[in-house]
């Protein structure tokens, strides 16, 4: 099994910054893509950035400039570095990942739990 775990959620005042860590753990022979999803209050979920396996990161439009994804392929984790944070930013973020779990015979997706981030004064 696969089993991911985000990290770093919080409160943060507007401007402030927050750091995210997703860690990859389980039965894996290996990671593909990694992405961070978020949904705020009342809304549905959205994708904010997908990183390749070589790290290049695609982000959405309203974080872009301002987000970060730093990818560890030795240590399997993914960071998102959350600068210039607005109130708009606040909701609950999410990792998702494409692996091939050992035993596996396909490549599957797999989620976090999700981290609370809530930007406000």
């Amino acid at each position: 099994q696969v089993r991911l775990v985000e990290s770093g959620g919080g409160l943060a005042q507007p401007g402030g910054s927050l750091r995210l860590s997703c860690a990859v753990s389980g039965n894996f022979l290996d990671i593909g893509a990694v992405r961070w999803y978020r949904q705020g209050p009342g809304k549905q979920r959205e994708l904010v950035t997908t990183t390749t396996k070589r790290g290049d990161t695609n982000y959405a439009g309203p974080v872009m400039g301002r987000f970060t994804v730093s990818r560890d392929n030795a240590n399997n984790t993914v960071d998102l570095q959350m600068n210039s944070l607005k109130p708009e930013d606040t909701a609950v973020y999410y990792c998702n990942v494409i692996a091939f779990a050992r035993g596996g015979i396909t490549w599957d997706v797999f989620w976090g739990q999700g981290t609370q981030v809530t930007v406000s004064s």
